[in-house]
């Protein structure tokens, strides 16, 4: 079987719901939507197609000029040649590729891609990454409601321009769910390589404080607590031996990673595929974890063939203890991201069934797929 085509394709938009403003971008806003989206094919001679996320238009001439003819099992080798030849663009760059090529290779050899990774778990502890900045009060009434709802865990963005409304907001989350919960926190200080960002720029002082005040509440890690190149301020983070420090999302090679452990900058590493290139390069990310000691917990993958492409990767790594899922209803729904797939992946008291399917082991609903 050799390739026939490469091809981006949409879905329909379903529903518009409105706009967010998201908290590590003030100012802001993005739509949140069912549908209407873009994600990537590649199609074999058989007939068979793999998906994966979309990708910039500007990519596919050169990467499907290469693929076109080729064995599409051969993954890891595309993988090396495309990250060479084109332009790897963070969330809309070679992942929807490596995915698709991945999803193929499942199909072709009737297994799904946790299968051909080594498989270890079947079910995965999702956590509801909440989006949006509220007040205290709110935040710690949506806390109230996902754990009812069956969530073992949750994330909350800590970007009030106060350090002290943080701590209220983290306290009263506290308050309102016990023991129940476990509670990460986000400091989204690592959105740019540069000093600058949008919104709150927090000192080493308040990073440290920080840090201090969310060991005594029991939050389970504070994450991007200073930019993404300051390893040594984040080492000295991770020596408090307080609460873990995480982070890694925004760094776009898997150099970084080897660099990172080096320094012990971070207890937990957090790649994303949709900013790396795809399954393929963490998966490199995920033996260096193991070998280094460190927990692994790749970033949320864009909300939908990104995310179950990184459910696959989770279930092989017995060092990542949570998925992240945005979730933060009533707008940002992980079921609204979902929408699209035929299988309803679904949270069930606090977990989530890793698909057994061949590749991927889900797919598009054809009625909202759009074809040029």
């Amino acid at each position: 079987m050799k390739i026939k085509d490469l091809r981006l394709s949409k879905t329909k938009l379903v529903d518009y719901l409105g706009d967010v403003e998201p908290a590590w971008s003030p100012g802001s806003t993005v739509k949140s939507n069912i549908g209407g989206t873009t994600f990537t094919e590649i199609e074999l001679d058989s007939g068979e197609i793999g998906i994966g996320p979309g990708c910039d238009s500007s990519i596919l001439s050169d990467a499907k000029e290469y693929l076109i003819g080729k064995n599409p099992s051969d993954v890891i080798d595309h993988f090396k040649y495309l990250i060479y030849k084109t332009r790897n663009i963070p969330y809309n760059g070679l992942a929807g590729i490596d995915v698709a090529l991945w999803d193929l290779k499942g199909k072709i050899e009737s297994k799904s891609i946790s299968e051909i990774l080594g498989k270890k778990k079947d079910f995965l502890i999702p956590y509801s990454s909440f989006v949006v900045l509220s007040d205290p009060d709110e935040r710690a009434e949506m806390a109230e409601n996902i754990m009812n709802d069956g969530w073992k865990a949750i994330k909350v963005r800590l970007h009030h321009h106060e350090y002290e409304k943080d701590i209220e907001t983290i306290e009263k989350i506290v308050s309102k769910t016990g023991n129940n919960m476990d509670i990460l926190v986000d400091a989204n200080q690592a959105q740019s390589s540069y000093p600058w960002q949008p919104g709150i720029i927090w000192d080493f002082d308040r990073a440290k404080k920080t840090n201090e005040a969310m060991h005594e509440l029991g939050c389970y890690w504070l994450e991007e607590p200073r930019p993404r190149f300051n390893y040594k301020e984040l080492s000295e983070l991770v020596s408090m031996n307080k609460t873990k420090i995480a982070g890694g999302e925004n760094n776009t090679v898997v150099a970084d990673f080897h660099e990172m452990v080096e320094k012990n900058a971070y207890d937990i590493l957090q790649p994303e595929s949709m900013v790396l290139g795809g399954i393929t390069p963490l998966i490199e990310i995920g033996n260096l974890s193991k070998i280094a000691k460190k927990e692994i917990v790749p970033h949320h993958g864009g909300g939908d063939i990104g995310v179950i492409a990184h459910i696959h990767l989770l279930s092989t790594w017995e060092n990542a203890p949570y998925c992240e899922m945005l979730n933060d209803p009533p707008l940002s729904s992980y079921k609204h991201k979902f929408f699209i797939f035929n299988e309803n992946p679904e949270v069930v008291d606090g977990k989530i069934k890793v698909p057994d399917s061949p590749g991927l082991g889900v797919t598009i609903k054809e009625d909202l797929i759009i074809r040029e």
